[in-house]
C-alpha cells in the first residue's frame, strides 16, 4: 500500500541545523537557570560541579553540565525533582521501579501540549491524518504510551480506538470490525496479535491496516518484515521515555532510516557509557537528553541507559533533525557473558533469520564452575513442532551458529514447543539472570 505522508509542523521540522542550533543554546540557557533555580538538586549538582548557569553559553557547553541518573528520581521520590509548585502539575505518568520504588514525573497543562504536539508529528510522519482509525493497544494509565498516542491521535484527528493492552481476541475482532488504519503497541504484541490472526485463517485482507507505530522494547530490522509480513503494514519505530516524555520523542518516518528526534524540545549526545565523554556521531553509545521546553519536571544530561547511534545526514523526507539509530540494548539489561557484551535484540536478529522458529524466546544464563553460561528457549513454530528429530537437530545447529555468528558466544539452544514462552503485553521479558553477580 501506498501511503501518503506529510509533515506535521515544517516550519520546525524543516529548519536548519543552524537555526536548530541557535533555538536549542537559548533553550537550553533558560532551562539550566531554570533548573538551577528551581530545584535544589540541581542546584548542588552544579555547585559541586563548579558550574553556574551564566557559562553555559550554547550547546557546545554542554558537557560541563552534571548527569542525571535514575537513581536521582528514585532518591526524590515523588516531588523533590518538581520545578513548580504540585498546584500547577496537571498529570502525573510513572513507571515501576526495580526496587520497588516507581518513578513519577510531573506534567504541567505546557508540558501536556508539547508531548501532545510531539506524537502528532510522529503519527503524521506514518501517514496519520484525519481520515485514519488508529486503535491503540499500549496500556493506559501510569505508563506513557496509552495515554500518549492517544492525545497525538486525536490531535491529527483521528478517530481514536482505546483499547489498551489484553484481550486478544476482542483486539482482533475491533481491528476488523472498526477497520483500524493505524496501529500502536509494542512489537512484541503486535506479533502475538499477527500470530494470532494466522491461527485463526484470518485473510489478511480483511485488515485495513496501512502503518504501525511500535516501541517501548526494543527491537530489530528482522522483526520489522515479520511484522510487514503478519500485518501487511508499514512497521515504524517510536521512541519515549518516561522520565522526559513518552512516545513521540524520536519517530521514524517512511523512510525507515532511524528515528527523527525532536529536537526543538530536546537535546540529545551520545556519550562512551564507561567514561562519560561525548562520542561523535556515528559512533554507538548510550544515549543522553536534556529537555528544554519541559516545565514541570525537566531533566539535564538524564542517562537514559539506552545503547545507539545518533545520524545528522540529510533525511529524504525534508526532516533536518538528528535521527537515532535502533536501540541495540541498555547499558543495564546488557549480558556480559565471558568478556562478552551480549544484547537481547541481537539474539532476536539471529533468531529471526533462521526458519521454523517463532519470534519468541528467553535468554538463561546460569554460572557453572565460575564460569558463564547462555541458554536461548526458542519457541517451535506449529509446522516445525511434528517434524523429525534430526530435521529439529538441523534447525538447532543452525540456531547456535548463528547466534554464535551474531554474538561471539557459543550458546545452548533449546527448543520449546508453541505458545510455551510467556507473551507480554506490555514490554516483553527476555532474560532470566540466575548468576550471584
Amino acid at each position: 500500500m501506498t501511503i501518503s505522508a506529510s509533515i506535521y509542523d515544517p516550519q520546525t521540522e524543516c529548519m536548519s541545523r543552524e537555526q536548530l542550533r541557535a533555538l536549542q543554546s537559548e533553550r537550553l540557557r533558560r532551562i539550566v537557570r531554570y533548573e538551577y533555580e528551581n530545584v535544589p538538586l540541581y542546584r548542588q549538582k552544579m555547585d559541586a560541579a563548579g558550574v553556574r548557569p551564566e557559562q553555559i553559553r550554547g550547546v557546545e557547553d554542554i558537557c560541563r553540565l552534571p548527569f542525571t541518573e535514575k537513581s536521582d528520581l528514585r532518591d526524590s521520590f515523588p516531588y523533590g525533582l518538581l520545578a513548580v509548585p504540585k498546584q500547577q502539575i496537571v498529570r502525573i505518568q510513572g513507571s515501576s521501579g526495580t526496587t520497588g520504588k516507581p518513578i513519577v514525573v510531573g506534567y504541567t497543562e505546557s508540558d501536556v501540549e508539547i508531548w501532545t504536539e510531539m506524537v502528532a508529528r510522529a503519527l503524521t510522519a506514518a501517514g496519520g491524518g484525519a481520515d485514519d482509525i488508529v486503535q491503540i493497544c499500549y496500556g493506559y494509565g501510569l505508563f506513557t504510551g496509552g495515554l500518549g498516542a492517544h492525545q497525538g491521535a486525536a490531535r491529527i484527528g483521528a478517530m481514536v480506538v482505546p483499547m489498551s493492552s489484553g484481550n486478544t481476541q476482542r483486539q482482533l475482532m475491533m481491528l476488523q470490525e472498526l477497520g483500524a488504519t493505524m496501529l500502536c503497541c509494542t512489537p512484541s504484541y503486535a506479533t502475538l496479535l499477527g500470530e494470532s490472526l494466522r491461527q485463526m485463517n484470518v485473510d489478511r485482507s480483511r485488515l485495513r491496516l496501512k502503518s504501525g507505530c511500535f516501541g517501548a522494547e526494543p527491537w530489530s530490522e528482522e522483526m520489522r518484515q515479520k511484522l510487514e509480513e503478519l500485518l501487511g503494514l508499514e512497521a515504524l519505530n517510536i521512541y519515549g521515555l518516561t522520565e522526559i516524555a513518552g512516545p513521540g520523542v524520536a519517530y521514524e518516518c517512511l523512510q525507515k532510516n532511524g528515528m527523527h528526534i525532536n529536537e526543538d524540545h530536546v537535546l540529545a549526545e551520545i556519550i562512551d557509557p564507561a567514561s562519560g565523554e561525548p562520542l561523535p556521531y556515528g559512533s554507538s553509545g548510550e544515549l543522553i537528553f536534556t529537555t528544554l521546553t519541559k516545565q514541570g519536571q525537566p531533566m539535564l544530561r538524564y542517562r537514559t541507559r539506552d545503547i545507539c547511534t545518533l545520524y545528522d545526514d540529510p533525511c529524504p523526507c525534508g526532516r533536518n533533525t538528528l535521527r537515532m539509530g535502533r536501540i541495540s540494548g541498555r547499558t543495564d539489561d546488557m549480558l556480559v557473558i565471558r568478556g562478552v557484551n551480549v544484547f537481547p535484540s541481537q539474539i532476536e536478529a539471529a533468531l529471526i533469520g533462521v526458519g521454523g522458529v517463532a519470534p519468541h524466546f528467553v535468554l538463561v544464563v546460569e554460572r557453572v564452575n565460575s564460569s558463564d553460561t547462555l541458554e536461548v528457549r526458542v519457541e517451535l513454530t506449529e509446522e516445525m513442532f511434528s517434524d523429525t528429530v534430526s530435521h529439529l537437530e538441523g534447525v538447532k545447529r543452525a540456531l547456535a551458529e548463528q547466534v554464535k555468528s551474531v554474538t561471539g558466544v557459543q550458546a545452548k539452544i533449546t527448543l520449546a514447543p508453541p505458545k510455551s514462552i510467556p507473551r507480554f503485553e506490555g514490554k516483553a521479558k527476555r532474560v532470566i539472570d540466575n548468576r550471584k553477580l
